[in-house]
């Protein structure tokens, strides 16, 4: 399957850690469950995946820029947004704790494939010796089903950047 506007997002379960303005800053406590249909069900959800963190692109770029616009996209009617890569969940709060996040994004773990797998955006890293990794895209999903896909077919951010997101919103 491919995904494509109009596609209801998987019902899968994901990791993400909660998070706690008090918590010591490098550590997560257990990693909590995020279903996807109960987390987005009824919301307007902007979620965008990245190839790994840490990585240059992804954390001079990609979500910089979704932080830095976390208030236009939220004026356009935004719920939830969503950062969604195939590492483990201890991986992305640390990720999330350098890029100052805190709470306006949610950092979260695919790290089974089991979202990106079945929406056919994954991609084999194994190159950079990196393995099967999420492909580097962006959804806007509107109770459950998809009304924008934005995928990148060069490196670098376009269709999945926020400037992309915020013109389709």
């Amino acid at each position: 399957m491919s995904v494509e506007v109009g596609t209801v997002v998987p019902n899968v379960t994901l990791k993400y850690c909660v998070y706690e303005a008090d918590a010591a800053p490098n550590a997560c406590g257990i990693p909590q469950p995020l279903n996807t249909h109960s987390a987005f069900k009824g919301k307007k959800v902007v979620l965008f995946a990245v190839p790994g963190a840490f990585t240059p692109t992804c954390s001079n770029t990609h979500l910089p820029d979704f932080l830095s616009k976390y208030e236009e996209l939220k004026s356009k009617g935004v719920d939830l947004i969503v950062c969604l890569a195939a590492n483990d969940a201890f991986v992305m709060n640390a990720w999330g704790k350098s890029q100052n996040v805190q709470d306006k994004i949610l950092m979260v773990s695919d790290g089974n494939l089991e979202f990106t797998q079945p929406l056919g955006l994954t991609q084999d890293s194994r190159k950079f010796t990196m393995g099967e990794r999420t492909k580097r895209f962006a959804l806007i999903i509107d109770d459950l089903k998809v009304t924008y896909v934005g995928v990148e077919s060069e490196p670098g951010v376009g269709p999945s950047g926020v400037e992309a997101i915020l013109a389709e919103l």
